[in-house]
Parts: C-alpha cells; sequence; structure tokens
C-alpha cells in the first residue's frame, strides 16, 4: 500500500491538473468511495498556469483543411471566372456549330433609387450615436449591477409587465385613431393582437411569481458575476475585437461565393421544336464549393463563440483562484493564447458539435411547425429532443472547464460532469433565473432608450410617424449590444459556478464572497441517490 501510495503522488505531482493536496481534502470522507469508478474522478483540480499540451489536434487540423480549401477554391474561382458572365443577350445560338457564340452589342443600364434624404441623415445618425452610447452605456450597466444589485433587479420587475401594458395599448389607441392604420387592420384583428399581447403579459408575471423564491439568490449571484467581470474590463475590447475578426474573415469568402457564379458557360437550350436560346451553366463543381463554403463559415461562426466562451472562462478562473493581493497579469492575454494555441482543436470539436446541435434542433422544430402525422415521426422527434437535451446538459460547462485545466473536449466533458455529480451541483440550474432577469432588465433599458429617443425625434426633427420606425430600429440596435453584455455576464456565472465546485471538491475556499452565495444554491436530487451517504456529509 505504501508503494501505491508513493506511485498515486509520483503521479499526481506530474499532471498539470492537480494543485497541492490540502489537508481537507484528503481527509474527504468521498475518498472512500467505490473502487471500480474511474480513479481521476477524485483528482484536485485546479486552474493550469502552466504550459499546456496540444488537444484534439485531428479537429484543428480539419477545420484548417476546410478553411485553406474553402480560400484556395475561392482564389481559382476568381481567376477562372468567365466575364461574359450575366450578357445573356451578347450570345446567339449558331447552327452551324450548334452553340452558343457571342455577337457585339452595346447594352446601358440606369438603375437609380432615391429615398427621403432626411429619413437617411436621421436614420444614420441616430444609430451612429446609439452605437457610440451603447459602450458607456454597457458600462453603467455593469456598475450599477455591482454595487446596487438588489435596487436595479426590483426597481425594473414592474417594468418588466408596465412597459408591454403600456406599448399594448398605445399602439391598439394610436392605429384606431390613425384613418390609415384602422383600415389595414380592421377592428377584430386590433381586439385579437391585443388579447393575444396580454396573454403574453399574464404569462411574463406567472414566470416572475413562480420564481419569486429564487430572485434574492440571483441578485447576489448577479452581483458576484458583475464583481468579477469589473476585474477584467479588458474583455469588452477582446471579445468585440474577436467578432471584428470574424467579419474581416467573412469578407474575402463572401467575394468568393459572388465570382463562384461567374464559372461557367452559355449553353444552348431547346425551347420550341428547332428554337434554341442561350442560358448560364454553372460548372459542375460550383455548388459543392457552395457548400464547402456554408459549412466552412457556419463552422467559423461556432469556432468564434466557443472562443469567447474560452477567453471569458479562462480570464475569471485566474480572477477567482489568484490572491486578492496577487492578481496576475495579462491573463486575457495567455487566455487567448491557450485558445488561438493549445485549445484550438478543443474549440474547434466544440463550434461543429453546437453547430451540429443547432441544425438538427432548427430540422425538428421545423418538423413540429409542419405537424406530420405518424407515430413514426412522433418517435423520431422524442429521440431527437432527449438527445438534444442530454448533449446540452454534457455541453454546458465543457468549454468552461477546458479553459481552465487545459483538457480535451471528451475528458474535459466527463470530468465536470463528474465534478458536478460528486458535488450535487446542477448543471442547469445557474442559467434558469439570471437569464431571464438580465434579459428583462435589456428589454426594459432598451425600451426606455426607444422612447427617449423617439421624444428628441419628435421635438428635432419632422420625421412624422417614420420616427417609429428609427426608434425601433434604434431599440434593436441598443438590444443587440446589451444581449452581448448579458451574454458576457453569463459566461462569467457559468464560469464562477465551476470554480465553485472546484472548491468544494478540494475542500478550499479561494473567494469567500462567492462561496457565501453559491452554498445557497439547490443541491441535484437527480444525482443524490447515486452517491453514498457519506458525500452527503462532506
Amino acid at each position: 500500500m505504501a508503494a501505491d501510495d508513493g506511485d498515486a503522488a509520483t503521479s499526481s505531482s506530474s499532471s498539470p491538473l492537480l494543485s497541492k493536496p490540502s489537508t481537507s481534502a484528503l481527509d474527504s470522507p468521498r475518498r472512500s468511495s467505490d473502487p471500480e469508478s474511474d480513479p481521476t474522478q477524485f483528482l484536485q483540480i485546479s486552474y493550469n498556469f502552466g504550459p499546456r499540451p496540444f488537444k484534439d489536434v485531428a479537429f484543428l487540423l480539419l477545420f484548417d483543411l476546410f478553411v485553406f480549401s474553402t480560400f484556395g477554391f475561392g482564389v481559382f474561382s476568381v481567376f477562372h471566372r468567365n466575364t461574359d458572365y450575366g450578357d445573356s443577350s451578347s450570345f446567339s445560338y449558331d447552327l452551324a456549330s450548334t452553340s452558343c457564340v457571342k455577337v457585339s452589342t452595346f447594352t446601358s443600364f440606369s438603375n437609380s433609387y432615391w429615398s427621403d434624404p432626411v429619413f437617411e441623415k436621421d436614420l444614420i445618425w441616430t444609430l451612429v450615436v446609439t452605437l457610440i452610447l451603447s459602450a458607456p452605456f454597457c458600462f453603467v450597466v455593469l456598475l450599477l449591477l455591482k454595487h446596487y444589485t438588489k435596487q436595479i433587479v426590483y426597481a425594473c420587475l414592474p417594468l418588466f409587465v408596465l412597459f408591454p401594458i403600456f406599448f399594448n395599448v398605445y399602439w391598439f389607441v394610436a392605429c384606431t385613431l390613425s384613418s390609415s392604420c384602422s383600415d389595414a387592420l380592421p377592428l377584430a384583428y386590433r381586439v385579437l393582437v391585443l388579447v393575444f399581447v396580454f396573454l403574453v403579459i399574464a404569462i411574463i408575471v406567472w414566470i416572475i411569481v413562480a420564481n419569486w423564491h429564487r430572485i434574492e439568490l440571483t441578485i447576489q449571484i448577479i452581483g458576484v458575476a458583475s464583481d468579477a467581470l469589473s476585474k477584467n474590463l479588458k474583455l469588452f475590447v477582446v471579445l468585440p475585437l474577436l467578432i471584428l475578426g470574424l467579419v474581416v474573415y467573412y469578407a474575402p469568402v463572401v467575394v468568393f461565393l459572388v465570382f463562384a457564379r461567374f464559372n461557367g458557360e452559355f449553353v444552348p437550350r431547346e425551347v420550341d421544336g428547332d428554337e434554341y436560346v442561350c442560358e448560364w451553366k454553372e460548372d459542375s463543381w460550383v455548388p459543392a464549393y457552395y457548400a464547402l463554403a456554408i459549412i466552412t463559415m457556419l463552422w467559423s461562426l461556432a469556432v468564434m463563440v466557443e472562443m469567447q466562451v474560452y477567453v471569458i472562462s479562462g480570464a475569471i478562473a485566474q480572477w477567482y483562484f489568484s490572491k486578492e493581493d496577487s492578481m496576475p497579469k495579462k491573463c486575457i492575454r495567455s487566455s487567448l493564447r491557450n485558445a488561438f494555441g493549445q485549445s484550438f482543436g478543443t474549440i474547434c470539436l466544440s463550434g461543429i458539435l453546437v453547430g451540429v446541435v443547432r441544425v438538427v434542433r432548427a430540422i425538428v422544430d421545423n418538423a413540429r411547425e409542419e405537424n406530420p402525422q405518424g407515430i413514426v415521426n412522433f418517435a423520431l422527434r422524442c429521440c431527437a429532443n432527449a438527445l438534444l437535451g442530454a448533449f446540452d446538459y454534457l455541453n454546458k460547462f465543457t468549454i468552461n472547464f477546458a479553459a481552465i485545466t487545459g483538457e480535451s473536449y471528451c475528458t474535459s466533458a466527463k470530468m465536470t460532469y463528474e465534478l458536478l455529480r460528486r458535488n450535487l451541483l446542477s448543471a442547469v440550474f445557474v442559467e434558469t433565473v439570471s437569464t431571464r432577469i438580465l434579459t428583462g432588465i435589456v428589454f426594459v433599458l432598451s425600451a426606455a432608450y426607444a422612447v427617449a429617443t423617439w421624444a428628441v425625434l419628435r421635438g428635432v426633427s419632422s420625421l412624422g410617424v417614420d420616427s417609429y420606425l428609427v426608434a425601433i430600429l434604434a431599440w434593436l440596435l441598443l438590444t443587440v449590444v446589451l444581449a452581448f453584455f448579458v451574454h458576457v455576464l453569463d459566461n462569467v456565472i457559468d464560469t464562477i459556478y465551476v470554480c465553485y465546485a472546484i472548491d468544494r471538491d478540494k475542500g478550499d475556499v479561494c473567494k469567500q464572497e462567492v462561496h457565501e452565495v453559491y452554498v445557497h444554491l439547490p443541491i441535484s436530487r437527480s444525482t443524490r441517490s447515486a452517491l453514498s451517504p457519506n458525500a452527503l456529509n462532506a
């Protein structure tokens, strides 16, 4: 036994996932669990500050193959294009050669569209001002959530209901008083829409009442996450730059897709007896290239989203596992280096899995809307929903865990599941209430901004009814920006949740203020029966 203990200690010291064992963790009664279970599930996990090995290299190479193939065939399509594309009037059928030949013709094109210059000017300025103000707006919202979380949440909760009621009654009255609107939408339809919106509002009220007992805990979770995010404000520079990089990356691919259509030739087609017309026929490889480019673009989008989660998780985890007086420098830079380096294959694998699941879910939802009959279709939908639910459960914190430990995707998924199961924590609780409250706050703030924008436009502009459209577009733009802020904050909450689980697994406390909040999370009853009685006392 002593030799076995020595070997275990040697292997533990060589693993990059292991931290220095603490007395409380070694004396934990969980060590006496079933010896036939996987012994690696009880290793003490911590943030891997050291060098990390490359993981999931096969998917890194596969992603690179897709990207290089897309760009390679795209460059070929540019140089191999047919400059006569779109000029079918210059070709006619030649009986001698039984083919389409080019004839000399001159064509001119004149297509101009002029819209209202006042509307364009006010719309552009409104959107530009909204985009400029969105950055300080997000910063102010973060500070308010950090210092006055309770006040902000309780102030916005009534507005979750009052704002929809106001807008519902306002549009109904305005449409009734407007002759053009009332003629286009009869009274019966207006009443039907009015009642439907009130039913939606009633559902919102029911959701608030049903989750009222979780409001206080959710407020504390949002406050802790806002404090952690305020310590990593550079994320609001890095994450938009990743989106900008994706847009720049997309630009040549879109150009290649346009030029790919120019690859082909005019061929004759018999229309009536001996009459022939010349029509454009694409080369046989063009549809395949479209499929390749679209798959690459979708995969790249999913990779960018997962990379954002990885960078957020890495930065927040370094803040969590560091002492207050020794905050690591360049933590975001190290997370970016790991994301684009050793863990890029893991991010690619996660991206393609998430992309496939979303496509399958879209297909299932579309099939449900079409309402196909038959027991077979019903069984297939049930199986698909069960598989998608299982994937969401296992994938929930996988990238967060991979950013912390540097492990591969499959290992991270397995260890995350075991980590939460051992500590009786749920993989879905933290997203149920906090995301809804943050979404409601986004709606309230963006709606208030839209009302203020409409009032300013009515006072300084002569747009008239068009001011409603400009205000709605400003509301949509601010909603998108604030939704991105909520997306970041949600990932911070998830990362802190994983870090708290790691702390609890080791019997350690790295951030006391986090433990004071997350200790009140409910125990996962689904895994309680799978653990020994000693685990409940750990």
